[in-house]
């Protein structure tokens, strides 16, 4: 038994919650499944969720004041470094238009009702071991790897529909088969998914991204209709054909660029993967045919990167995670298939990506991987090595003019202006050519007073 889930068992052993608390959901599904849990813990009971709470923090099992949602007939815990939500067993009714549900006490069946799946109905007494199936399904079906819901689908979707993205996590998650008729009623309600919020579909959507299974699963979001309600700049990618490069649409090709950074080494899987759904989003607005037939979409990496940011930030996102992608979108073609990596474009790479290095090689790889079979680019080896070489001699930091902004005004007799940035950067255009070695005021200070004189 997990320590958190102990330290409850062993505090209430002798009081009234004794043999009154189930473990429900996920937990009970993975332990019988023999796979790790990953998530926190529920708990349910016959009883006031608030009055355990208060007693778990009065007798120093919980180490935080409980958070209770009376409203909703919950409590927050937090036992061993573990959160852990305490459920007074309830049943739901929803107005139209709203996701808030009006909640009433009820029996452990009528919670198992309201619940995304028969498999995440089972519960396990923490005090006694057993086992419960209250709707007499969960165990059939987790053994069958059925995914079915506890009510007729519409009506699970339509009170809750992040349940719709719940049950394409699950099928790719656990690898079971929806029961006939759920995803035909995910279609039918994807329309209410537009009424939660950004951050619960982004979470959704990490917990999807970040499994191995993450390709399929935004196949079938796009299959349900569902990145129309959250992500409308997606479907535009489908059958938009890319030319003689590559085989498959962009959408098609994006997802093939998806399921190769999945068996990518990372340091950053998520801004890798989504880098990767996204790095081609900015394709269907500069799709062109020009008079000899031949395919472009020019700008294509600076449009996606903005059509990327805004949906990002639409989602919540984290700022800098939004920033990292973006440059990756926009800087994914780099490398083209043109002639091998200079030393000149290695350094302006390692200035202008920075820590992003290995997460644009391994986008670049999986990118390159993608297109149709034959086509030959630039040795991505070839350029992985000058890219090291250049990290070696020329730290990012020292890929910059060598003399300041005050250096050069005191040299020149010029007061602030853009003339001062201008010869910045002339200086910074010579370190990155090899002309001029980092950090050298000396040859920096012949340099530009060469080039004044001139």
């Amino acid at each position: 038994m997990h320590p958190a889930l102990e330290a409850i068992r062993q505090s209430t052993i002798g009081t009234p919650f004794e043999n009154e608390l189930w473990l429900v959901g996920g937990a009970v599904r993975d332990e019988m499944l023999r796979i790790p849990h990953d998530a926190d813990f529920d708990i349910v009971l016959r009883g006031s969720s608030a009055e355990l709470a208060k007693f778990l923090y009065k007798n120093k099992v919980s180490r935080i004041p409980p958070v209770t949602y009376e409203r909703f007939g919950t409590a927050m815990v937090q036992v061993e470094n573990t959160q852990i939500e305490l459920v007074t067993a309830r049943r739901e009714s929803y107005e139209s238009g709203s996701r808030k549900p009006q909640v009433e006490p009820a029996t452990l069946e009528e919670d198992a009702l309201r619940r995304d799946f028969t498999v995440n109905t089972l519960m396990k007494n923490i005090h006694t071991d057993e086992l419960l199936d209250p709707l007499g399904k969960g165990v059939e079906d987790l053994n069958a790897k059925i995914l079915r819901t506890p009510l007729d689908p519409v009506a699970t979707f339509h009170d809750d529909p992040l349940r719709m993205l719940r049950a394409v996590r699950f099928r790719w998650k656990l690898g079971f088969e929806p029961t006939k008729g759920l995803y035909g009623a995910v279609k039918q309600e994807a329309h209410r998914l537009q009424i939660i919020s950004g951050e619960r579909i982004r979470d959704e959507l990490i917990k999807m991204l970040i499994h191995p299974t993450a390709a399929d699963a935004m196949r079938d979001l796009m299959k349900l209709n569902l990145f129309e309600q959250f992500a409308p700049e997606l479907p535009p990618m489908v059958g938009v054909d890319q030319g003689i490069y590559h085989h498959l649409d962009v959408w098609d090709h994006s997802l093939a660029v998806l399921e190769n950074v999945t068996r990518a080494s990372d340091e950053r899987p998520l801004i890798l993967r989504l880098a990767a759904l996204l790095h081609d989003v900015g394709k269907p607005d500069t799709h062109t045919v020009d008079e000899q037939g031949r395919i472009r979409t020019l700008g294509h990496e600076a449009v996606g990167a903005d059509i990327a940011e805004h949906l990002l930030r639409r989602l919540k996102f984290p700022v800098q995670d939004i920033d990292d992608i973006a440059l990756l979108i926009k800087n994914h073609t780099r490398l083209g298939f043109g002639p091998d990596l200079t030393a000149s474009a290695a350094r302006r790479l390692v200035r202008d990506l920075g820590d992003l290095i290995p997460t644009f090689l391994a986008l670049v790889a999986a990118d390159r991987a993608a297109h149709k079979p034959g086509i030959k680019g630039p040795n991505l080896e070839q350029a992985r090595d000058m890219i090291e070489q250049v990290q070696r001699e020329s730290p990012r930091e020292t890929l910059v003019s060598p003399l300041e902004g005050g250096e050069i005004m005191d040299l020149l007799k010029l007061p602030p202006g853009p003339q001062i940035g201008k010869w910045k950067n002339f200086l910074a255009e010579l370190v990155l050519d090899g002309r001029l070695k980092p950090g050298d005021k000396q040859e920096a200070t012949a340099a530009l007073l060469r080039a004044v004189a001139e």
